[in-house]
């Protein structure tokens, strides 16, 4: 009786005990688990950090074979002015910039008017020269004013016009009177253009903007601040793209350059180290398939 009573006495303490031990194993499980789980939400965080990190710089690489450098500008003339090839063209050789005419057909005044406008033949010799030829429509016909068809017709016009006078088929092109259109993109998108420039008035910035939608800024006779305000933006990944026309401009006043005022802008980007190239040579920076990718936003 004593001996059974003893039994229950040490199998209650070794009860208890073994109960303690689970207890206390449990609560350690516990705080294993508890510590695992903070281990891990810290290490997701990390990682959450470290794509935020990486994002960018694995999309920019995409768009992106080389980092944009600080002071790049595209130079561009629109509507095939005469004053082009007799007071740009020797004026871009002298400083040793690139750029890119955007060439069309004005029917008023008319095209045939050879004191305003060029003929194909001094186009030609632009080429020669090593400047870009781009697209500017037949006509100079906005494209929100032509169906599909029309506007195919008058992109072939120009580019059958370069083929007949030896001229490679450019990659460019230039909205008549900055007017785009979403039915635009993809009628040159099968034609093969990567450039399309607009107005806007701000840097292009190849990481946001289609390349379809390119900005720019017009200069005419008397916006030379907003001229060097812009020229100052061009960094930060960002590029200025300066539209002319004629320099000087008596087609379209309107829109006149002074030649005077124009080698004082090809001075100041010579003097301040600006790398002043065709719309073209942007291909060495940018790779078209995925910039072409970037969703079109109209009038931003």
């Amino acid at each position: 009786m004593q001996e059974s009573r003893g039994n229950k006495i040490k199998n209650h303490v070794i009860s208890n005990t073994s109960e303690r031990s689970s207890a206390i194993n449990h609560y350690e499980a516990e705080d294993l688990s508890s510590q695992r789980s903070l281990e891990m939400t810290t290490w997701l965080k990390k990682i959450q950090l470290l794509l935020l990190i990486l994002l960018p710089i694995i999309t920019n690489a995409q768009v992106l074979y080389k980092p944009i450098p600080d002071k790049l500008v595209v130079l561009t003339f629109d509507d095939a002015i005469v004053s082009q090839y007799t007071v740009v063209a020797p004026l871009l050789k002298k400083y040793g910039f690139g750029a890119t005419f955007f060439v069309c057909e004005f029917r008023d005044p008319p095209f045939s008017d050879k004191t305003k406008y060029l003929s194909w033949e001094q186009i030609g010799e632009l080429n020669k020269m090593g400047f870009e030829i781009g697209n500017h429509t037949q006509n100079h016909t906005h494209v929100n004013k032509m169906d599909s068809l029309h506007f195919a017709s008058e992109l072939k016009y120009i580019e059958n016009k370069c083929i007949a006078y030896h001229i490679p088929k450019s990659i460019s092109f230039a909205y008549p009177g900055y007017d785009t259109s979403p039915k635009a993109l993809p009628i040159l998108k099968a034609a093969g253009y990567v450039f399309a420039r607009q107005g806007l008035n701000r840097p292009y910035d190849p990481l946001t903007d289609n390349p379809l939608l390119m900005p720019g800024l017009t200069t005419t006779a008397d916006n030379s601040k907003d001229v060097y305000d812009i020229l100052s933006k061009a960094n930060h990944g960002k590029i200025v793209v300066l539209t002319l026309h004629g320099v000087p401009d008596i087609a379209h006043p309107w829109v006149n350059t002074p030649p005077e005022l124009f080698e004082q802008y090809l001075k100041y980007l010579k003097d301040n180290h600006y790398k002043v190239i065709a719309m073209h040579d942007l291909q060495q920076y940018i790779n078209p398939d995925k910039a072409l990718a970037i969703k079109p936003i109209f009038n931003k």
